[in-house]
């Protein structure tokens, strides 16, 4: 039946009454499911197992060179699953999807369906239910479980390695107080520590400036020291001291954002909105916090692409082929934009969002062709 006939025209050519109609297209919907849910599964488990044979293996090669214990190794591995089962759980949808209508078109169902005057999109729509819950487990995952797990693989990582992780640095410091500016451009404060390393120090009173490439910041005394430097008073020519000046400065060593990767959603809004951060770092994080939207979306647009796509196979090998195709470009733009945002070539919201709205653009194509 040529695609381009409405459904009024569809079921005025159909022999079969308009109730026998509806009760088709509600018996379809879990017939397609049953088709395309299995294989999401199966695929799902495969692309994880794919994802994870380099981690096992990595994790191997330390037990054998570096003999941590068991707790230590095990945490290595489950601490980076929730990142790879997020790209197992998203990639395994247009495998699924293609590889079930590619049966589908194999056993002349799909031309059934047309032929009882059923639209082909109306066999992708239940399809999307499904992808909208996967997407929200993709976003609850990427935007509090799996940066929690990276801050705990960083951990163990050090562990093996009997090291104490670096300590948390706030770059960029400044604070005024009675007429007194303090400024350094590293603030390095070890795990439990109430005394803090300053590098890049600035002190700047009503009288004097005062430099020094290091210093140090008591949380307990509520003073800077610096145990030498540079000071300049008026116009006079700076004058290098080298007994340790102390001056009193009452801010609190806050506990530093750790870096995108390990920050949870709202841990990167509020430093987004702390002012803290230079254009190059503004960059990583509204680029991190968008993608984290986007990256749950884009089940959505895999399920809306590769169904459109699927409707249009004839047989399981092109399925097959379609699957490839999807999987690598989706790879290149998601892998790509990064690098883009981060450079300013393209706004980081804009970046974070062209991967899933490709697959909804390339899908609402597909769609059109098949309306």
């Amino acid at each position: 039946m040529p695609a381009a006939y409405t459904d009024a025209e569809l079921l005025r050519r159909s022999s079969w009454p308009q109730g026998t109609i509806l009760g088709v297209l509600k018996k379809l919907a879990p017939y397609v499911l049953r088709e395309v849910l299995p294989l999401y599964v199966v695929g799902a488990l495969v692309f994880l197992l794919l994802t994870t044979t380099d981690l096992i293996s990595g994790v191997v090669g330390i037990l054998l060179s570096y003999h941590p214990t068991p707790r230590q190794a095990w945490l290595l591995y489950v601490t980076q699953v929730p990142r790879l089962l997020n790209q197992s759980l998203i990639l395994a949808i247009p495998f699924a999807v293609l590889v079930g209508f590619g049966r589908l078109a194999k056993d002349s169902e799909l031309k059934a369906t047309a032929a009882g005057g059923v639209r082909p999109l109306n066999l992708a729509w239940p399809l999307l239910l499904p992808a909208a819950l996967i997407g929200a487990f993709v976003f609850y995952n990427g935007a509090y479980l799996t940066p929690q797990a990276q801050a705990q693989w960083n951990t163990a990582w050090f562990s093996v390695y009997r090291q104490a992780p670096p300590p948390p640095v706030t770059t960029t410091y400044t604070y005024a107080q009675d007429g007194t500016l303090f400024s350094a451009s590293r603030v390095e404060t070890p795990q439990g520590a109430t005394v803090a390393n300053l590098t890049g120090v600035l002190v700047q009173t009503p009288t004097e400036t005062i430099t020094a490439s290091t210093g140090s910041w008591d949380a307990r005394a509520k003073t800077w020291t610096l145990p030498g430097g540079w000071v300049v008073r008026g116009d006079a020519r700076p004058a290098e001291f080298h007994t340790p000046r102390t001056f009193p400065q009452r801010d609190e060593i806050a506990r530093p954002t750790p870096p995108p990767a390990e920050s949870t959603l709202p841990e990167l809004r509020a430093e987004l909105a702390s002012g803290r951060l230079n254009v190059q770092e503004r960059r990583t994080y509204q680029f991190n916090i968008a993608r984290r939207y986007a990256d749950a979306f884009t089940a959505l647009g895999f399920a809306f692409a590769a169904s459109a796509l699927g409707l249009m196979v004839r047989n399981r090998a092109w399925a097959v082929t379609n699957v490839v195709f999807l999987i690598l470009g989706f790879y290149i733009v998601w892998s790509t934009v990064p690098q883009l945002a981060g450079s300013g070539a393209l706004p980081p919201n804009l970046a974070a969002w062209l991967p899933p709205g490709l697959l909804t653009l390339l899908g609402a194509a597909l769609a059109w062709r098949l309306r």
